[in-house]
């Protein structure tokens, strides 16, 4: 009877650690989505969010290596009378943590800190705990496979929020069901605990491997082990900073190299070792071609770029985890296993969003954890020509100078087709030929990295370094800005990642002339020129969102203008002469640092006669200023005849529809301006939508400019966007995406 139920035991524990895992990665996104009204819409969110989330996890493995060394009954009782008490502070709610403006760095992870930590370290410590407790048994076998299990509760949880949790329950019902499988898994710890109730320690059997290292691990294993953790931690989050700020800023894209980075360990952990060897074997060819694009720092849009990054995020994360594992200690080492590879997945969260941003001013960590990549992973070569039983060894080493030196002259080349706006079919050839003399070079590893470094200069590399050294480039917590000069058109632009946020013209004559975005044929140029008519000469205009500052160039004297803008790195770009839009087109402007929502919030009622929602972090989308709740503050902050202008040019969100939601909602009159200039090389084809509780005002700019018609909006969303309830995923814009290259 004894063996015959340990097949069900065995199914206990899958359910438990498979249901921990889901619930640990369904309350990430949802705290994320709960904290968004707070932290703006920047990107490196989400890293400080995962840099929380893998301390939490550090701690969660050291608590449960600590009740590994109980005994059990001890160990069940300190774990379910700890799983109670955190339940005091469910449901899950943000906690009220001030903000502190310059300081987001540290202020971000705090706040997930704060809000969920008790909760998610508990959660945390059921995969090594449990596998633990099962390995207890004598006869229970292995337990690395219930670590692959862990990963796909994790994975599941992941991919359930932004299909199933978001779009169909709002942030309370979200809390609320989380809160309910919270119990649930106390009840399936409390059942294993009682199928281990009378199980003593199994001693360790001379099966186990590295038994007669049971009690003793190096310090250069753990080493081993630490560094083999931490590299594809940081280059899941570098991958997803790099893909997000100069590849292809795609909504929801942070779920795809996390949802691999879990699969990873799926496959590397598993009992059947066949699937892991095969993508170990492909991991240099793929660390070169993919790996090889790593410090292209111009926005290129490409989904062949995109796919190549998360393709080799995945195969490098295999091969790395797959190493883990064939390092992995005797079972009695199991939570001190788990706790280095915690401590090492920190490290590497530390690494790339905590110190990454503050030291570097790119993403210099994408490329840095790449190379690592190539030091670490397992490397095995086609054939190893050194051992060629005919081969003097001077020989060899002759043919890998030459094949070096191949390698150099090819990449000069490349560097040539690199650099050209268009693609050609050139590139491709020598980038494979290059790719090829590295696959050659597998067995000489210094060799195989150097190669896979000059694919990285040759593809953008040297642009990407020249542009750092001679100051262009700037990096805050909110993104990565590049300013660069175009003599011959005697233009300044401004690109935030992948999007242009301004340009202003070098020529003297023309620094007031109002570009890109802003044309005077544009929503925002029309109604700007129109200001005196609507509200007098001493309107009061407000404007969320810096960028240049290109608005300004419509300033009139005796109007009040306050720019709201979240990052102080804007605001430094404005005042120090790089743009010069508000020192010499606008005299009587402010900027106010901090989020525009809380800020206009405590503006007085109806202070604004117009009021411009400019602020999109590349092409990221900051959910909270388009909710109902911000509708609110903002027609709170606008006098009763006053407008509103959004700017929703996006290439991969439909946004008219939520506003449309909200029109209607509120009574408002709403229209788009769809405007599409033909001239290109000043003004960018441009989408903003008005809204105003005075129809009378449409009707003026109208009359003003009839040349420059305003349309109705597409039908509303079913559902009104609030701070409880948002899912972009229906109004993905998927023919945009798919056109990609």
């Amino acid at each position: 009877m004894k063996g015959a139920s340990q097949p069900v035991s065995r199914a206990l524990f899958v359910a438990t650690i498979l249901g921990g895992s889901f619930l640990l990665f369904l309350i990430q996104p949802m705290v994320a989505r709960m904290a968004l009204p707070r932290l703006g819409g920047a990107p490196n969110v989400w890293n400080s969010a995962m840099l929380v989330y893998q301390a939490l996890l550090l701690a969660g493995y050291g608590y449960a290596h600590r009740l590994g060394q109980m005994p059990l009954r001890r160990a069940a009782r300190v774990h379910l009378g700890l799983l109670l008490v955190a339940a005091l502070t469910l449901p899950v709610s943000l906690v009220a943590l001030p903000p502190a403006p310059g300081w987001e760095v540290l202020w971000v992870p705090a706040l997930f800190a704060v809000t969920i930590g008790p909760v998610f370290l508990l959660v945390s410590a059921q995969a090594p705990l449990m596998q633990r407790w099962f390995a207890l048994h004598p006869g229970a076998g292995e337990p690395w496979a219930l670590y692959a299990a862990s990963n796909i509760g994790s994975f599941a949880g992941l991919i359930a929020y932004p299909l199933l949790a978001e779009p169909l329950l709002s942030l309370r019902a979200q809390s609320w069901a989380w809160s309910i499988g919270y119990g649930l898994l106390v009840v399936l710890v409390a059942l294993v605990a009682r199928a281990r109730w009378r199980e003593q320690p199994a001693t360790a059997r001379m099966d186990e491997p590295l038994a007669e290292e049971a009690h003793v691990v190096g310090r250069r294993r753990m080493l081993t082990w630490l560094a083999l953790s931490a590299v594809p931690s940081g280059l899941m989050l570098s991958t997803t900073t790099h893909l997000t700020t100069d590849v292809f800023a795609m909504p929801l894209l942070w779920v795809i190299p996390l949802g691999l980075y879990l699969l990873s360990f799926a496959i590397a952990f598993s009992d059947n070792r066949e699937i892991a060897s095969a993508v170990t074997r492909t991991a240099p060819l793929l660390v070169l071609l993919a790996g090889g694009t790593a410090m292209i720092s111009r926005s290129s849009g490409s989904m062949t770029l995109a796919l190549g990054a998360v393709a080799m995020l995945f195969v490098v994360a295999v091969a790395l985890h797959a190493r883990l594992y064939d390092l992995r200690p005797a079972p009695s080492q199991l939570t001190l296993f788990y706790f280095v590879m915690a401590a090492g997945g920190a490290l590497g969260g530390v690494f790339t969003a905590l110190i990454a941003p503050v030291v570097f001013d790119w993403v210099w960590e994408h490329p840095l954890l790449v190379v690592a990549t190539a030091l670490l992973m397992p490397l095995h070569a086609l054939f190893d020509w050194r051992r060629l039983p005919d081969l003097d060894p001077g020989l060899a080493r002759i043919a890998v100078a030459m094949l070096l030196l191949t390698a150099l002259f090819l990449g000069w080349h490349l560097h040539d087709y690199a650099v050209m706006e268009e693609p050609s079919p050139d590139r491709l050839w020598f980038t494979a030929g290059i790719a090829l003399i590295g696959r050659l070079l597998v067995p000489w590893r210094w060799a195989f990295v150097a190669v896979l470094v000059l694919l990285m200069l040759a593809q953008g590399g040297i642009e990407t370094a020249q542009t750092s050294l001679e100051g262009k480039r700037m990096r805050s917590y909110f993104g990565v800005y590049t300013v660069r000069d175009y003599d011959a058109a005697k233009l300044r632009t401004l690109a935030h990642g992948t999007t242009l946020h301004g340009q202003q013209s070098l020529d003297k004559a023309l620094e007031c002339a109002p570009m890109t975005y802003y044309g005077a044929d544009s929503g925002a140029g029309i109604v700007m020129d129109n200001v005196p008519e609507l509200f007098g000469r001493e309107a009061r205009v407000g404007v969320v969102g810096l960028g240049a500052g290109t608005l300004a160039a419509y300033y009139q004297p005796g109007q009040r203008w306050r720019f709201y803008e979240i990052d102080p790195m804007m605001a430094r770009l404005s005042r120090d002469g790089t743009f010069t839009y508000l020192s010499h087109c606008a005299r009587n402007t402010e900027i106010a640092l901090g989020d525009a929502r809380l800020e206009l919030a405590e503006a007085a009622p109806g202070s604004l006669d117009v009021l411009v929602v400019d602020a999109f972090s590349s092409d990221a989308i900051p959910l909270h200023l388009l909710t109902d709740e911000a509708m609110g503050v903002y027609l709170r902050a606008l006098s009763p005849r006053g407008v509103l202008l959004v700017h929703i040019s996006n290439r991969f969100i439909e946004l008219e529809p939520a506003l449309a939601a909200i029109a209607r909602h509120r009574s408002l009159t709403a229209r788009v301006r769809n405007d599409n200039p033909h001239d290109r090389h000043m003004l960018t084809a441009s989408s903003w939508v008005l809204l105003t509780r005075d129809a009378g005002q449409l009707k003026a700019l109208a009359a003003a400019r009839p040349d420059a018609p305003w349309t109705k909006l597409m039908p509303p969303a079913p559902r009104v966007w609030t701070d409880d309830h948002v899912s972009v995923l229906p109004y993905v814009r998927w023919q945009n995406l798919m056109r990609q290259p």
